[in-house]
């Protein structure tokens, strides 16, 4: 049997990110032939082309990671109406020397969870819009705007009973999206 290897891309830098935590419950939803891993993007610089002759590790280290992967998902919060500057941040570096781009090619998957009742979907919006142009095609549909309230987790860290079956639904499609697309 095929294994997959999913780069999640986390858009909170938060420890106890309300997205890092959803990144972990999604991949509790996975068939045991997705394997999650979380990138990290904290120790990136910011983006300046005069560093892309010669990169940090931690740029060379997340392609390289981006490379690998079958698959890819972001699960990223809303910071005033979009994504956060982190996660661009680690957009630009994966899409650049210009002809280098990481990202091409590999299927992806966009979800986000806020305690407020819009649940990232500018956020989600603006990150498509990028997403599109560095050439990672992008499930359309179940979208996912998650309004995480009580009761969102369970103890364990897992989704709760009242959005299990919608965020099975999402991970079931993600699942055959990239199962299709990384083939």
């Amino acid at each position: 049997m095929r294994t997959y290897q999913i780069a999640v891309v986390v858009g909170s830098l938060r420890q106890d990110s309300l997205n890092r935590r959803l990144a972990s419950a999604m991949a509790r939803l996975a068939p045991p032939e997705f394997s999650f891993a979380q990138l990290r993007i904290d120790d990136l610089p910011l983006y300046n082309q005069d560093d892309d002759a010669q990169p940090a590790a931690a740029v060379v280290r997340m392609k390289g990671e981006i490379a690998a992967a079958d698959g890819l998902l972001f699960v990223t919060p809303e910071y005033n109406r979009s994504m956060p500057g982190v996660l661009k941040n680690a957009l630009d570096h994966g899409s650049r020397p210009y002809g280098q781009n990481a990202w091409a090619g590999k299927p992806a998957g966009v979800l986000g969870a806020s305690v407020g009742p819009h649940g990232t979907a500018m956020a989600q919006q603006h990150l498509r819009n990028v997403l599109a142009y560095l050439d990672a095609p992008t499930m359309a549909q179940p979208e996912a705007f998650i309004h995480a309230k009580d009761g969102f987790f369970d103890a364990d860290g897992n989704i709760g009973e009242g959005s299990r079956a919608h965020l099975q639904k999402w991970m079931n499609r993600y699942v055959a999206w990239v199962s299709k697309l990384a083939a």
